[in-house]
């Protein structure tokens, strides 16, 4: 998938413009120059092309403060890594030092680069935006990323210089992509080793040691699949080198990219909160999970201990609880081989077809006896099943007045798919349709 990079000195409406292209409210907006210092990620999806978008911090230069120099060395990263490059400035200031000296950083970098000119809210400051063809950037954009004015045709601009999607001759592109995520040092590399049976990956106990996504090619005891083991993705505060955002970034592709993750755990620290959230990432993106805790021979036991565990696992992860968890220990080699059975059923949960026939035979009676609840006196009936040919699990159920059924009904529907159908371990999207 295509990466593009929004950059642009401070204060000038990135993160505004980074939350209208992926309409969320993800990165914080303010008049303080300054605000972003991390990156945020996430997709767009325009005249049918889907690419995802970096919002990255304020580029200055000759400044001491600490942040303002990760953040030019990571805008930097960032420019190297997009294959398109979203170039940010305001029409009230005009040309700053600052606006010069980015647009002589990407006349370098030779990316595809497009100018919009944002906080053009009035035909007076349309004016105002014509110096910045001095840039030497070619046509430029005006927009107001505040109310949306102008969006249309700055993303008409971005897909039209998106590199072309072609299909590279891969040997290996049928095959279904395992990926193993987690944060630095719960043992990626070890396991990856392990499945291989070589010491393919470097291991050291410090944190961040695999610096890139590897990708190894797995065929062995009837399974075939294509393993990536992963940097760590810590918390971003903690994320200082400049390369170790390029790790990150590295990542969150692979998973993207990904049929089914293996996300791995230390049984010692438990679920904390920057598992969940690599635990939200896997599901935003829809993919299949296999939870591992790894280093179990470490954690005090008792007879009760895997039961209260799982229990708790179990419900942090609600509402999609029925993800295959694993206790392992890498390093001792136990129970490996059941972390490569549940990664190999996740992934033919993920990619079955349920026939029509049979999800009819299934649903159709269990929503007789369920109906969905009237609406305004009005009723609900589902009439017809289907799974949709997406790459995930996902279900069509046509209705007489699809609008009237909600959330809490879908997830009575979910919970019969994952009860009566092999689901574990996979995300499922429900659709109503008028029938």
């Amino acid at each position: 998938m295509s990466l593009v990079a929004i950059v642009g000195r401070p204060n000038v409406g990135k993160s505004t413009l980074f939350n209208r292209l992926v309409g969320a409210r993800q990165a914080i907006v303010d008049d303080t120059a300054g605000v972003t210092r991390d990156r945020h990620y996430g997709r767009c999806e325009w005249c049918g092309r889907e690419f995802s978008v970096v919002d990255t911090g304020g580029y200055t230069s000759n400044s001491d403060d600490v942040f303002e120099a990760a953040i030019r060395s990571q805008v930097q990263i960032a420019i190297d890594e997009a294959d398109v490059v979203l170039f940010m400035v305001e029409a009230a200031t005009g040309i700053t030092d600052y606006d010069a000296e980015i647009a002589d950083v990407l006349r370098r970098s030779r990316k595809p680069v497009v100018l919009c000119v944002n906080k053009v809210d009035s035909g007076a400051k349309m004016y105002d935006a014509y110096d910045f063809y001095s840039l030497g950037l070619g046509e430029i954009y005006s927009i107001s990323a505040a109310n949306g004015s102008g969006t249309g045709d700055l993303l008409d601009a971005v897909v039209a210089v998106l590199p072309e999607e072609t299909e590279t001759e891969d040997p290996y592109k049928d095959l279904p992509r395992i990926t193993i995520v987690g944060k630095p040092n719960v043992g990626k590399s070890s396991l990856t080793n392990a499945l291989l049976g070589v010491e393919r990956n470097i291991v050291t106990p410090v944190a961040g040691t695999t610096r890139d996504s590897i990708e190894s090619h797995y065929n062995k005891f009837g399974h075939e699949f294509m393993l990536v083991d992963t940097a760590g993705i810590r918390r971003k505060a903690k994320v200082s080198e400049d390369l170790e955002f390029y790790s990150v970034m590295r990542s969150i592709r692979a998973i993207e990219h990904s049929d089914v993750c293996i996300m791995m755990i230390d049984a010692t620290s438990g679920m904390e909160a920057q598992d969940m959230n690599i635990f939200s990432l896997i599901q935003r993106n829809r993919k299949g999970c296999v939870l591992v805790v790894n280093k179990w021979d470490l954690f005090i036991k008792d007879s009760n201990t895997l039961k209260e565990y799982t229990a708790a696992l179990r419900s942090r992860l609600a509402p999609f609880d029925d993800v295959p968890i694993v206790f392992t220990s890498v390093v001792k080699m136990q129970r490996i081989q059941d972390v490569l059975d549940a990664a190999a059923q996740v992934c033919a949960n993920y990619s079955q077809k349920i026939p029509t026939a049979r999800l009819n035979e299934v649903m159709l009676p269990l929503i007789e006896e369920t109906p969905p609840p009237a609406w305004k006196g009005k009723y609900v009936k589902v009439k017809y099943v289907t799974q949709l040919p997406t790459r995930f699990p996902a279900f069509a159920f046509f209705c007489n007045l699809p609008q009237y059924i909600k959330e809490p009904y879908k997830r009575f529907l979910e919970n019969q798919l994952r009860k009566n159908f092999s689901l574990s371990g996979c995300p499922v999207q429900i659709y109503c349709r008028q029938k």
